[in-house]
């Protein structure tokens, strides 16, 4: 079975970086005969500082994606913050995404569920594998028809995560569809300039591939076409231009 892709940048900063990174998308699906979802995100909700950049929003964001989605044919991956996002965003999305963060609350997670789209929980750096059985009960039994999980790293220690690559295995005995999250895994929390997260985008590849090697069925990546100009994880962010040739060796 092929493995799945999601890739896109990681907050909606205008509607000419979402085309930018869809055109090219587009083109490594075709090239590759694969078919990555689109993911941005109208809203990041849990940025270090109140004065980052946190998107345009709901209404607006949806109607970018959807722009997206007609134009090109991608499906669509969003996350969402509070349980009344859910129905407005499955509109366009076909993955709801559960924040790590948020994965334990009840309320979001049988919002997403209650929609009917595809429901992506990531796994809280807090939390082992084995412990997203719960979540996974929570939006089974709202009605969730499709559930995945995303494995993200774990923090032991100040402005440091670090990936237990069993835990992919581990939660593939709690669902079918495991992703690994190869770009938010190399993220330094706080270590940044002191208003923003760190992180260090030359492990990315090591991510995915050590995560191939766990059995991993899909892999996330944020992408941006100049990174250390992103508004949002800029330090974490694949180069656009260097998707493809990843994307071909996981193949």
């Amino acid at each position: 079975m092929q493995p799945i892709f999601i890739a896109g940048p990681c907050v909606i900063e205008s509607q000419e970086l979402l085309e930018t990174v869809a055109e090219k998308l587009v083109d490594i699906n075709r090239e590759l005969d694969v078919d990555i979802i689109f993911k941005a995100s109208f809203d990041k909700a849990n940025r270090t500082s109140i004065h980052s950049f946190r998107g345009p929003g709901l209404e607006k964001g949806l109607q970018m994606l959807n722009r997206i989605k007609q134009c090109y044919g991608l499906r669509i991956l969003t996350d969402i913050h509070e349980s009344w996002q859910a129905e407005p965003a499955s509109e366009v999305a076909d993955v709801l995404q559960i924040p790590a963060f948020l994965c334990r609350q009840t309320d979001l997670l049988v919002a997403a569920a209650k929609t009917g789209r595809i429901v992506n929980i990531k796994k809280a750096q807090f939390l082992s594998g084995h412990d997203m059985k719960y979540p996974v009960e929570k939006a089974h039994e709202a009605g969730a028809k499709e559930v995945w999980l995303t494995e993200r790293g774990n923090t032991y220690g100040y402005n440091n995560l670090v990936v237990d690559f069993r835990n992919i295995p581990d939660m593939q005995e709690i669902v079918p569809t495991v992703i690994m999250d190869c770009t938010h895994s190399v993220q330094r929390p706080g270590s940044g300039d002191g208003s923003k997260t760190g992180g260090d985008r030359r492990f990315v590849p090591s991510m995915a591939m050590a995560a191939k090697a766990f059995g991993a069925n899909g892999y996330f990546f944020e992408v941006h076409p100049d990174p250390d100009k992103g508004l949002s994880d800029a330090a974490n962010m694949l180069e656009l231009n260097n998707l493809k040739s990843l994307i071909r060796d996981l193949l």
